[in-house]
């Protein structure tokens, strides 16, 4: 039987009293018509505003902590192993928006990525920026019937552009195999895209040598970024846990989020993703002074995010993966 410890005074009473002093009165209604408890106890129940539920028979209450390693690093796709600076779907999107007559800058495409591509347009359309435009075009604030027909029409432009924008991101192949076949760790993978783009990236992927064991696309889940449900289908998937056995990797806001919100840990990609938004020829050709306020500001974005760590780009993941496990083994979480 668990009896009821008076915590420190002052602490607002929890629901758990409620319950305790119901079974008190039943306690007590028992006794007095003379039923006796079914068996013995260490302590009766006591009804205490404020109180914690103890076990009286000891002292302490066991915390279980993982110290083992890093089992599976799920990816992003895109800033992450493809499409260096996430051109193509920031493309896609001011395309689309040109199409209704409503063109849309840079910054108001790429603010939303890492979610799902119909969830993007929707969050774009809420922009107040973007809702002004729109009123003073059609007279009205755009709504659901404009966000699904913008997302059908972006579809086909997507699927016919994500093969000019799938040239792997420099070492990506090279870290991956290093992570796969020689640490033999798990590699899953998630995206704001859906089935059909997914399976266009992973055709041509495959073909430059990279395989992950493991592939979500957006809506194959309830809810993706910055919700946790891919990583945890990846976790499921690839047989992986506990879920601080997982590091997650990604170049946008939601999807450190995506990471943080599944209980693993979090790495950010700050070179090679949405917010220096250059593909690897164009940041070379950045003076230093460019460089380092576009790398600085990915920096602090994707650590205000949340992110355990945050690098240049995948290249430098294995270092961080061996820090994260000198951690685990200290008994520490993410």
């Amino acid at each position: 039987m668990l009896s009821v410890l008076r915590k420190a005074s002052g602490l607002k009473s929890f629901s758990q009293a409620a319950c305790l002093n119901q079974l008190l009165q039943r306690y007590m209604s028992n006794a007095v018509v003379g039923v006796k408890p079914a068996h013995k106890t260490a302590k009766a129940f006591e009804s205490i505003p404020g109180a914690l539920l103890t076990n009286p028979r000891t002292e302490y209450r066991n915390v279980r902590i993982y110290q083992g390693k890093i089992k599976a690093v799920v990816l992003d796709w895109a800033g992450t192993v493809v499409d260096c600076g996430v051109l193509s779907p920031a493309i896609v999107f001011r395309k689309v928006f040109e199409l209704e007559g409503v063109p849309i800058t840079n910054e108001e495409a790429r603010e939303p990525m890492g979610m799902h591509k119909k969830v993007h347009i929707r969050t774009v359309t809420q922009m107040d920026s973007v809702r002004k435009r729109w009123k003073e075009k059609f007279g009205r604030s755009p709504n659901e019937e404009d966000v699904e027909r913008i997302y059908e029409n972006s579809v086909p432009i997507q699927l016919a552009c994500l093969e000019e924008y799938s040239e792997m991101i420099t070492g990506a192949v090279e870290t991956v195999n290093l992570l796969q076949k020689e640490w033999g760790l798990k590699i899953g993978s998630t995206t704001g895209f859906t089935t059909p783009m997914l399976d266009i990236l992973k055709k041509i992927s495959a073909e430059n040598g990279y395989i992950p064991d493991c592939y979500v696309a957006a809506d194959q889940v309830p809810q993706a970024r910055p919700y946790p449900y891919m990583v945890w289908m990846n976790a499921i998937q690839l047989d992986v846990n506990p879920i601080s056995a997982i590091v997650k990797v990604d170049d946008t806001k939601d999807g450190i989020r995506e990471g943080i919100s599944a209980g693993c840990w979090s790495v950010g990609l700050a070179r090679t993703g949405n917010y220096v938004a250059l593909n690897e020829n164009e940041i070379d050709e950045l003076s230093e002074e460019e460089y380092e306020l576009k790398i600085a500001k990915s920096y602090e974005t994707l650590a205000n995010a949340g992110a355990h760590y945050v690098i240049d780009s995948i290249a430098e993941l294995p270092p961080v993966i061996e820090d994260i496990n000198r951690r685990l083994a200290a008994g520490e979480r993410p």
